[in-house]
């Protein structure tokens, strides 16, 4: 259930990335509504995934600024790459949170276990 959400998220902040790259939404807090959506998506996040989620988020700006080189659209699409971003890190701030989350449970349980319990005492 929680992948069919955070699928539906995901392409959702996608969709309305390129969207609003190319249309202005007045009224509508754009970035908002991304990181929201990301944040959501980011429950469905694989572990495997998450290291290039974090890749993306950074290097989304580079490659903005290089497709704003284009002279007919390149504006749009820099605008796009930024919007793609805002979702991207919001998907890699949960997931991240998520993988913390869980190392800190294997921590902490691995402090509680009882090894030695099984053993018997020998005189």
């Amino acid at each position: 259930m929680m992948t069919k959400i955070g699928g539906l998220a995901r392409a959702l902040y996608i969709l309305l990335a390129i969207v609003a790259g190319f249309v202005a939404l007045g009224g509508m807090n754009v970035a908002l509504i991304l990181v929201v959506l990301g944040l959501i998506a980011g429950l469905a996040v694989p572990r495997e995934r998450l290291v290039m989620a974090m890749v993306a988020a950074v290097a989304a700006p580079v490659i903005g600024a290089a497709l704003s080189q284009i002279p007919a659209i390149g504006t749009q699409l820099n605008a796009v790459m930024m919007n793609l971003q805002l979702g991207v890190a919001g998907s890699a701030a949960t997931a991240l949170a998520i993988f913390l989350y869980e190392m800190v449970i294997a921590g902490v349980t691995g402090l509680t276990s009882n090894e030695a319990a099984g053993k018997t005492a020998t005189a």
